[in-house]
């Protein structure tokens, strides 16, 4: 690596996620929103969390010039066959918020004991040097845990509440920031991505 940051467009524009990712990473990246350079988010029409990240990567990267970096995540809950999945953001609908979703969840799993509601947060980030880059960096990873009868805990958004760490025994929203970072699927895809980053900027 040089000394001189890395510009890397991040395709969201949650500034909150770009903070986290840029720490996660490390110094050597500097990561600019795609909302703060103009660039409105593209429709996820793909059926996977890869398809996801790598269109809205090659979009952020084709409307800006520089390379990218992408996620896609959700919440995939075995008794409901992987839903929501791509859908966790508009589970209960187009508009819904995250009070919906997790209402909704929780009728699903209404009847349902504890050894059946396992669940995981999976999580894919992309990186693109260019729009048709033909080798995307690509790390896929997961945290596995199940899902409460009830909301606890104040930090975090999404499926935090109801999601249970099965390591701490705490709800994903009981964390803290640095708690959740070490055991998350995105803190584990950020780091996996680090590494791949690492290793191709390494061998030149």
């Amino acid at each position: 690596m040089t000394a001189e940051r890395v510009r890397v467009v991040l395709a969201t524009g949650n500034e909150g996620k770009r903070r986290e990712l840029e720490a996660l990473l490390g110094g050597d990246w500097e990561l600019v929103a795609q909302s703060t350079l103009g660039v409105e988010p593209v429709e996820e029409t793909g059926s996977t969390f890869r398809d996801n990240a790598l269109l809205k990567a090659r979009h952020a990267s084709a409307a800006t010039g520089l390379p990218a970096i992408a996620d896609d995540s959700g919440l995939e809950v075995d008794a409901l066959d992987g839903a929501p999945g791509v859908y966790s953001a508009r589970y209960a609908g187009a508009d819904a918020d995250d009070a919906a979703n997790n209402a909704k969840l929780l009728a699903a799993l209404a009847d349902l004991p504890a050894d059946r509601r396992g669940a995981r947060f999976r999580c894919v980030m992309v990186f693109v040097r260019g729009p048709d880059d033909p080798e995307p960096l690509i790390a896929d990873c997961s945290w596995e845990g199940r899902i409460a009868t009830a909301a606890r805990g104040a930090g975090g958004f999404g499926y935090d509440p109801l999601f249970v760490d099965p390591e701490s025994g705490r709800h994903s929203a009981q964390l803290t920031a640095d708690e959740k970072n070490a055991r998350s699927h995105r803190g584990q895809a950020a780091r996996q991505l680090r590494d791949q980053l690492l290793g191709r900027h390494g061998s030149g």
